[in-house]
């Protein structure tokens, strides 16, 4: 059978219990108007009674040919670049995990958002924050600021944002540092893991005894602005490994991120 578009009023597809998207299976009440099981299961007993007609009654009748209509009712995901046609009583699942759901940019007093693949030229073309390249893979060795440890990770392959979140826990205390993938925090794979290593400050002799490696799984968020390091899988890097002095202290990092398809 060929498919065409049609148009129509979508919140004719809504549960008039939770005025959410009707899911099936749907029931019926004896005037004819429709509830979700998953709805009329949630509803306290007394009211479970339909609201829309003078005929009362609850809503006890299966109704299979709304449930076909529901299955095949498809709309397209309205994220930039997505394109895919969904189920309607799905669509916000997906678009909650979509990999192109809009992120918002890492600084703290810029307003934009967009699909992760238009970060890299938003943030090299608007801000002056640092921005590095990596590949997936290979190790990446950084000079990171103490006192601003956010810095900006595009992979070379796909675009994939990334971003160094660090922190102090208190004073003297060990720098805490992770890896943040930029885009829905619930996205399906690619997953990806990163690897952090530091041995030393340039200039004095790599001590193996002060090596501190560590391999973590790569969180994702849409909102990178809020992430707090203390709540994510974190690398602790002590106080003699850092370099400088005061303010101007660095902390010499290695960075390899990983990209898992499976």
């Amino acid at each position: 059978m060929e498919l065409s578009m049609v148009s129509m009023d979508l919140t004719l597809l809504h549960c008039p219990l939770s005025l959410r998207p009707l899911k099936p299976p749907v029931y019926e009440c004896k005037g004819g108007h429709l509830a979700c099981a998953v709805c009329r299961g949630e509803c306290p007993e007394n009211q479970r009674q339909c609201q829309k007609c003078d005929r009362g009654g609850s809503f006890d009748v299966r109704n299979t040919a709304m449930d076909a209509v529901l299955s095949s009712v498809r709309v397209e995901c309205l994220h930039e670049g997505c394109g895919l046609y969904v189920t309607y009583h799905k669509l916000a699942d997906h678009q909650s995990v979509c990999p192109l759901a809009p992120c918002k940019c890492p600084m703290p007093i810029c307003g934009y958002e967009g699909p992760p693949s238009a970060l890299s030229y938003h943030i090299s073309t608007v801000h002056p924050m640092p921005v590095h390249r990596i590949q997936y893979g290979k190790v990446l060795y950084l000079q990171v600021p103490v006192s601003e440890p956010r810095l900006l990770l595009f992979a070379e392959e796909d675009g994939r944002a990334f971003i160094l979140v660090g922190g102090m826990l208190d004073i003297g205390a060990p720098i805490t540092v992770s890896i943040v993938c930029i885009r829905a925090g619930a996205s399906p794979l690619p997953h990806y893991m990163a690897k952090l290593w530091a041995n030393g400050s340039p200039g004095e002799p790599k001590v193996r005894t002060h090596a501190i490696k560590v391999e973590i799984k790569v969180t994702s968020s849409k909102d990178p602005d809020d992430v707090v390091v203390q709540e994510l899988t974190f690398f602790a890097v002590p106080p003699k490994l850092l370099a400088g002095a005061g303010l101007s202290k660095t902390v010499s990092l290695h960075i390899q991120i990983d990209k898992l398809a499976s």
